[in-house]
């Protein structure tokens, strides 16, 4: 990653949780982070909520409408293959939005990137061994326990004329993605660890945390 700007050594030493929706990473980060005295980077949330002048920004420049997709053309009126498409294609600007808020950080240790929106093919450039890098994914059975169980996972919160196919494109779409991630993970050689829900999220952290371990030192906590 010599090509790289890395300002403050923060990407060289970052470790990264990607993976699929509803697969525990945000869980599992904390868990980690807290064990060892880590900081946490969430893409999630800066993704929906810091990210949002950049996108307008960016469409500015390319002579794009400024406001956003209704909730209905976003949700309803596409099928699932084109959401995947779309999510998937805006991946790597948002990448690099991700990026910039890591630069800004200087941790004495590494700092945890989590989030669906870390891609593996987006993240192998800049590591220097692919043991800082996991991608979990969720079996069947346990996206539907996600489903059942969450309530943010069984109910898309936003105002929509139809919010049965709304849902259920959701889930499909997520589901592409999710193939998706693990393909490239594969490829790469980033491991892939399926989350079955046979194991609490304490014991998939401490498989995570095993992988980073090169990495981790001696615990901090308290």
């Amino acid at each position: 990653m010599s090509d790289v700007w890395d300002p403050h050594g923060s990407l060289q030493r970052a470790l990264w949780i990607g993976g699929a929706q509803w697969s525990g990473k945000t869980t599992v980060a904390e868990l980690i982070a807290e064990e060892y005295g880590l900081t946490v980077y969430h893409y999630d949330y800066h993704d929906a909520r810091g990210h949002q002048d950049r996108r307008i920004a960016r469409r500015v420049a390319l002579g794009e409408p400024l406001g956003d997709a209704t909730p209905d053309h976003v949700w309803v009126d596409q099928g699932p293959e084109a959401m995947a498409a779309e999510t998937l294609a805006g991946f790597p600007v948002r990448f690099e939005w991700a990026l910039d808020d890591l630069r800004a950080l200087f941790t004495g240790r590494p700092a945890i990137a989590e989030g669906w929106g870390l891609r593996p093919e987006l993240v192998a450039p800049l590591l220097d061994s692919l043991r800082r890098m996991v991608v979990l994914v969720p079996t069947e059975d346990f996206r539907q326990h996600q489903l059942r169980t969450l309530p943010r996972a069984g109910t898309l919160n936003v105002p929509v004329s139809s919010p049965a196919r709304s849902q259920a494109n959701r889930v499909a779409r997520d589901r592409l993605v999710a193939d998706d991630v693990a393909h490239h993970a594969r490829r790469l050689g980033i491991r892939v660890i399926e989350v079955d829900g046979t194991r609490d999220a304490m014991a998939v952290a401490a498989e995570v945390a095993e992988q980073f371990a090169p990495y981790l030192g001696a615990t901090t906590a308290a």
